[in-house]
């Protein structure tokens, strides 16, 4: 699989877990739990992965997408502190839901930008090969990736 692949998949695996929020009522604690903690270890593991392997190949690869790769990693700062606010929250304090939601609506932006403004350019740039040997990288690293959200690089 490639590396484009591999991150899109992990972005529809993300939108699915937020559509279930989406739809859990406002008595349903444990299911909004367990809910936001698989988000969080999608989102930690998919940051780190695109921090320390993705953009810096992507960065050297399209010298053009350097903004794009700041403003990600930017991005990534803000989404890395609500997960971890979110994991210690109580599911049933009133604030969990919209802490949920905000979440929801930075990284929706994020990956709209990512896979239409930027990824096109990285695949033309990188070519066939060069993103399936980085999609085995990615995939290899998912397994050694932190799963504190804190301990992502953009976190600082």
């Amino acid at each position: 699989m490639d590396a484009i692949v591999l991150l899109r998949e992990d972005h529809k695996t993300v939108e699915k877990l937020f559509k279930r929020f989406e739809k859990t009522g406002d008595d349903d604690h444990s299911d909004r739990r367990e809910i936001a903690d698989q988000v969080i270890e999608e989102l930690t593991v998919h940051a780190w992965i695109e921090e320390q392997i993705f953009y810096p190949a992507a960065r050297e690869a399209a010298p053009d997408t350097k903004d794009h790769i700041l403003e990600s990693i930017e991005e990534h700062h803000a989404v890395v502190w609500m997960l971890s606010e979110l994991k210690g929250m109580d599911p049933a304090d009133e604030r969990f839901k919209a802490k949920m939601t905000v979440l929801m609506e930075h990284v929706r932006h994020h990956v709209d930008e990512e896979e239409k403004d930027w990824f096109p350019e990285v695949r033309k740039a990188m070519g066939r090969n060069r993103l399936v040997e980085l999609g085995e990288q990615l995939g290899t690293a998912k397994s050694e990736a932190p799963r504190d959200p804190l301990a992502v690089p953009s976190a600082e």
